[in-house]
């Protein structure tokens, strides 16, 4: 009887671990997204867009705690856009932000798809917009992942990013 036990032990968790692997992950449509574009690829502006990723962080944080639905997220969002216009205008004064529909190309990162198309999204454009871009996802709130990001494998991210959009959706 123990040996049956564990043989079904063993076969559960393999059917659970490759099953898991292969399944695809999709943010929701109706997700918010938010990306910083720098204006070209050469080292000034993609430190500029990183200091200034930095310096929103805590907006976005705040906008993050402070919502717990799409429709918090979108007044948070709007009521934030004057403080984040003032940070990104300390370090940069030819930009634009953008609260509304914009393109998002097809990105696929440690197993989870995000499907090229005009989503809802905060969007900053420095300069020409010409250069590489940092992104997150506002709500679900994702972004609160990028800290950890770099410590977590792909299964692992993978598993978060399914618990987050069950528990919003």
């Amino acid at each position: 009887m123990k040996k049956v036990l564990i043989f079904l032990l063993c076969v559960s968790l393999l059917l659970v671990f490759s099953t898991s692997g292969d399944e695809k992950i999709i943010i929701p449509t109706s997700a918010i997204r938010y990306r910083i574009i720098a204006n070209s690829n050469n080292i000034e502006d993609q430190g500029e867009k990183l200091l200034i990723q930095t310096q929103i962080d805590p907006v976005i944080e705040e906008i993050l705690n402070n919502s717990e639905s799409i429709e918090d997220s979108r007044k948070n969002i709007i009521k934030s856009i004057p403080k984040i216009e003032n940070i990104v205008g300390r370090y940069n004064d030819d930009f634009e932000v953008n609260y509304g529909l914009n393109y998002f190309p097809e990105k696929n990162y440690k197993g989870v798809s995000y499907n090229a198309g005009n989503y809802e999204s905060l969007v900053i454009t420095l300069g020409e917009g010409l250069g590489e871009n940092w992104w997150c996802v506002l709500f679900p709130p994702l972004c609160l992942l990028e800290a950890k990001e770099d410590s977590l494998d792909e299964m692992t991210y993978s598993f978060y990013i399914k618990d987050v959009i069950n528990r919003f959706y």
